[in-house]
């Protein structure tokens, strides 16, 4: 595994790919933090390519990103992160419109967990889920950071839509 970091108004980001693509994308200061491991090498020149498109996005001018991901999971996590990634940019959605969007409407919980499990934030947009009454909640890298993430959407969103 190959990793490096991008830097962001709230911290370090890690990045971490292999072979197969996109492993980690994880706040080092968040609630749970994921650290490289020992047998990783830090490789900025392979991650120097991840590393734009992240530095793009925080600066407001990325919004759909473009690189091979490879998250490992079962396949109702799997389920769950390719229905978040149909969450429109600057937009947030339920859980249980989650849980509704891959057939399973009485799976909320289980969608809850699979979206705390998802290991590429940001691109798998696991910060656009909210709570059906509109309250933030649960993120991995902690209710801050998710305000803010959802605050630099909604604020280039409006942006653009007011851009001739």
């Amino acid at each position: 595994m190959q990793y490096s970091f991008c830097e962001c108004a709230k911290g370090p980001l890690l990045i971490a790919i292999d072979g197969a693509g996109l492993r980690h994308v994880e706040f080092m200061q968040g609630e749970r933090p994921v650290l490289p491991q020992p047998e990783w090498q830090r490789d900025d020149v392979a991650l120097a390519p991840f590393v734009e498109q992240f530095a793009a996005y925080f600066a407001g001018r990325l919004r759909r990103f473009d690189l091979p991901l490879a998250a490992t999971g079962t396949p109702f996590q799997q389920a769950v992160w390719r229905a978040l990634c149909d969450i429109p940019y600057g937009e947030t959605v339920s859980y249980l419109q989650i849980a509704e969007a891959i057939g399973n409407p009485r799976a909320v919980r289980a969608v809850g967990a699979a979206n705390g499990r998802n290991p590429l934030s940001i691109i798998v947009p696991c910060h656009r889920v909210i709570g059906r009454s509109g309250e933030l909640t649960g993120y991995g890298g902690g209710i801050p950071i998710k305000r803010w993430l959802l605050a630099l959407e909604q604020e280039t969103a409006d942006h653009f839509a007011l851009t001739p």
